[in-house]
């Protein structure tokens, strides 16, 4: 799949480093090739209608790769976690993640942290980046063992390779499937403390500083949480973190009537963490918002409360999901692309995530405006478990192109 001849998107509102601006867009081989600049004699030309023209959204950190529903929610680059069946803890399932999206979809893996995932022997990281691993991940748990925790950091900062962590202290978590507090005791549901995050937090980004490495926590969803990472950050430490829309958009209070949907991990917080969340993401301490997009069947989701499997199909609500905050006036429309394009595209270190000359032309073009209502049965993915079922919403792609080639209009 080759951009076969050079493509000017007109008349759209263009989401630039620099703010929003007017003009063309134009694209050639593959890669943007100017940025307000007017279309050549024998371009292909596209009005945009003044819709946003905006990068393609970089996802980092998924469990599933669903192509329709990743391109239905305007995402062209995905992080996929090595929680798979077989994990991907070998160069050969590496090397073969990476090429499996290919050509309208990039999968970036995220190596194993450990053999099996186990938390004990450390796996070959070097032979796994040179098949293709972006960075290296823990997956859904933690590594409890510290000593082996610093020699995975030490090992990684060696490589220069980005370690993807959980951050739940696992003997606090134990089977719990709530945050502590009236919520879960009037529900009677198996709860850990949140402080469960903030004790993992800890100690994770002291051996990260010890070892010099970069480290980077998926979901980061408590206050306390939150003030430990924007103190790492303001000493310098090199440390990012990111969240998902269900815990900006909900708080414990959605699982009172024990909605699956609503199992996640880590499990929803308080109101007043969400909130925490919110000003994070106002203030920058968040780096990254991802869709954490892990859809579950009804074998997984139509069991008791307790019993059902954490998890969500977000890829086609992220999009939407991170516009809100835009309505609601915590971020403008440049930190909303700047927290699921350029940043995430920055921490894995591919050339996309932004309007920019020289970059890979992964563009959407986006009516912020179209309102629409989301509807777990209707939905693109391979399950539609989603906490936002019947939620409306705004903001839609109307074309979506991968390397200056169309994939979904």
């Amino acid at each position: 799949m080759k951009q076969q001849r050079p493509l000017t998107i007109e008349g759209g509102r263009l989401v630039t480093p620099a703010g929003v601006q007017g003009g063309a867009l134009r694209l050639v081989d593959g890669c943007i090739d100017g940025v307000g600049t007017a279309a050549q004699d024998g371009d292909e030309v596209i009005d945009a209608g003044g819709a946003l023209v905006a990068p393609g959204l970089v996802d980092l950190g998924v469990f599933a790769i669903d192509k329709p529903a990743f391109h239905f929610g305007g995402i062209t680059r995905a992080a996929l976690m090595p929680d798979q069946s077989p994990r991907l803890d070998l160069p050969s399932r590496v090397s073969y993640i990476a090429k499996s999206g290919k050509p309208d979809f990039w999968v970036h893996p995220l190596a194993a942290a450990t053999r099996d995932l186990a938390g004990a022997e450390i796996a070959e990281l070097g032979l796994m980046r040179e098949a293709g691993a972006r960075g290296v991940a823990t997956g859904r748990q933690w590594i409890a063992n510290s000593g082996t925790m610093l020699r995975l950091l030490q090992y990684a900062a060696m490589l220069d390779l980005l370690v993807v962590a959980h951050p739940e202290d696992a003997a606090l978590a134990g089977n719990a499937v709530a945050t502590a507090g009236e919520v879960a005791t009037r529900r009677g549901l198996p709860s850990a403390p949140a402080e469960a995050e903030s004790i993992a937090l800890t100690r994770d980004i002291a051996l990260a500083e010890m070892a010099g490495a970069r480290i980077h926590f998926r979901q980061v969803t408590t206050r306390a949480g939150l003030e430990i990472v924007r103190r790492a950050k303001a000493r310098g430490v090199s440390v990012t973190c990111g969240v998902t829309p269900a815990h900006f958009m909900l708080s414990d209070l959605a699982t009172v009537d024990f909605r699956t949907f609503a199992r996640l991990s880590p499990p929803l917080r308080s109101e007043d963490d969400r909130q925490a969340v919110r000003e994070a993401i106002g203030d920058g301490t968040v780096d990254v918002i991802a869709s954490g997009h892990d859809p579950r069947g009804p074998e997984d989701k139509r069991l008791p409360f307790s019993d059902a499997e954490p998890g969500m199909a977000g890829a086609e609500t992220l999009l939407a999901m991170t516009l809100s905050l835009v309505r609601d006036e915590v971020i403008d429309i440049g930190r909303a692309f700047e927290l699921v394009a350029t940043k995430p595209a920055e921490i894995l270190g591919v050339p996309a995530g932004a309007i920019a000359p020289g970059l890979e032309a992964d563009v959407a073009i986006i009516d912020p405006d179209r309102p629409w209502i989301i509807q777990s049965a209707k939905m693109e993915a391979t399950a539609g478990n989603t906490p936002f079922d019947g939620q409306p919403t705004q903001g839609r792609v109307l074309h979506l192109y991968k390397g200056g080639v169309p994939i979904r209009h």
